[in-house]
């Protein structure tokens, strides 16, 4: 399947109810300041959040903290949404921008980051094992010796070995909002996300196993690689619904 296959499937209209779908408040809530402790803890200073959708990480990080925060996605609809968000909510962030991940260094200049966030179960679009590998050594590149990836995902083990469940705690906590597969294979994971008045959207995504992604990350130049379950650790494999993968680049 091909990779910009995302882009189509983020229309305006889903790009516009995208944050229905996230509930912000309740997201925050679930968070409890994991990403700020993060990247006070690695000092960080110029954080990009690369997958940033409607832009809620860099919205709240440039408006809880002093760190220079920079938005990118591959989605144009989803970048209007940023700016608009940004604009609402008064976020002074330093660029918000379209932005392919291959081309993150040749855009903002190689190892010009501390921290890139690659939220959202985003690096599920990628169907082929060469554009991850591609796109990681991209992010590696744009990493300053020291940076930290922070790439999260489904926990796509537990859905693969043990069915569909989710806590609807951390990441779509939208009122009356559901996501759920309606096709599970380990080729390809196609998610129905449900509005009240009954509208339906849909996303193919990559069930990314959680040992391939530490794998791949390692074989991007990554050299450390720790998670988290649900945004704790240690954490039991079959109880959390999502993955934090965060991956240092060695000094």
């Amino acid at each position: 399947m091909h990779n910009e296959h995302y882009k189509h499937e983020y229309t305006e209209e889903f790009a516009s109810r995208w944050d229905d779908l996230i509930g912000w408040e309740g997201r925050q809530e679930g968070e409890a300041g994991f990403f700020e402790k993060l990247l006070e803890q690695h000092n960080c200073q110029r954080v990009a959040d690369i997958a940033t959708g409607t832009g809620y990480h860099a919205v709240t990080l440039a408006l809880n903290t002093d760190l220079d925060v920079v938005a990118t996605d591959g989605s144009a609809n989803m970048i209007e949404q940023t700016k608009r968000n940004a604009k609402q909510h008064n976020a002074d962030l330093e660029d918000i921008a379209v932005v392919d991940w291959r081309e993150l260094a040749d855009h903002y200049g190689e190892e010009s980051f501390d921290a890139l966030l690659c939220l959202g179960n985003a690096f599920s679009h990628l169907f082929e094992h060469e554009a991850r590998v591609e796109a990681l050594e991209a992010m590696f590149k744009a990493l300053r010796p020291g940076g930290i990836l922070v790439l999260d995902h489904r926990n796509y083990d537990r859905i693969l070995d043990e069915g569909f469940s989710t806590k609807h705690e951390f990441y779509y906590t939208g009122d009356n909002v559901d996501a759920r597969p309606v096709e599970i294979s380990p080729q390809v994971m196609r998610f129905e996300y449900t509005y009240p008045d009954k509208s339906k959207y849909h996303l193919n995504l990559f069930p990314l196993r959680y040992n391939y992604m530490v794998k791949t990350m390692k074989e991007a130049g990554f050299k450390d690689v720790e998670s988290y379950g649900d945004f704790t650790k240690p954490y039991k494999t079959n109880e959390v619904d999502f993955i934090q993968q965060v991956a240092i680049k060695a000094k």
